[in-house]
């Protein structure tokens, strides 16, 4: 379980592959040792560390995380968002996270707005997929590339869901925000609280 609120970002730097699973080798950022089994979120994704040496730590990620989310599209030398797991008994900062990345989303927008950013984000959209939660709701939560964010501008146009974010200039500088573009792939995890009502309301309506 996360919060939302990235603690730093993590360097890759080296990707091996085996069989359908990728080992991810990163520069360890936390000021602190990793333990072998210990939970860590990278771009949102909830990884397990494998094996650790010295100021690195390996995770692997299997087939089915690798379809749903852009760790697949990660790069030696490129930067992910990271976050250990939530304290019990602390202050819930963000919002609640899973780690569990729903589905990517493309960046169509990136722009500057007067000491801020702005960012828009075009994702699939089907009634399927919306009776399961995958939608945003305008001042809701969503979490993208790990990071906690208020909703704005929350649209459905066919097969096509929306949603924008703003960023003041501190997660801008101290997340891989500042490396999206228009048509970056980013991950998504939409709010576990809305998609347990979507579900629960689509079983009332007899859809299972």
């Amino acid at each position: 379980m996360f919060s939302g609120i990235v603690e730093t970002m993590a360097q890759v730097v080296k990707i091996e592959t085996e069989q359908t699973n990728k080992h991810f080798t990163l520069r360890n950022p936390f000021g602190e040792p990793l333990s072998i089994d210990q939970s860590v979120a990278h771009n949102g994704v909830c990884l397990t560390v494998v094996k650790t040496d010295g100021d690195l730590y390996t995770v692997t990620a299997m087939q089915e995380t690798l379809r749903l989310t852009n760790l697949d599209l990660l790069k030696e030398g490129d930067w992910v968002n990271v976050e250990r797991s939530m304290l019990m008994g602390g202050r819930l900062d963000g919002h609640i996270v899973q780690g569990h990345v729903d589905q990517m989303a493309r960046c169509i927008e990136a722009k500057e707005t007067d000491g801020s950013w702005y960012y828009r984000f075009e994702y699939e959209s089907t009634k399927e997929m919306v009776e399961r939660g995958y939608f945003c709701v305008d001042k809701g939560s969503v979490s993208i590339n790990g990071v906690s964010l208020t909703v704005c501008e929350p649209d459905v146009i066919g097969n096509k869901g929306y949603v924008s974010v703003c960023i003041i200039p501190y997660t801008e500088e101290n997340t891989n925000f500042k490396y999206i573009k228009e048509g970056t792939i980013v991950n998504l995890e939409f709010d576990i609280l809305g998609k347990y009502i979507s579900r629960y309301a689509a079983i009332l309506n007899g859809n299972k």
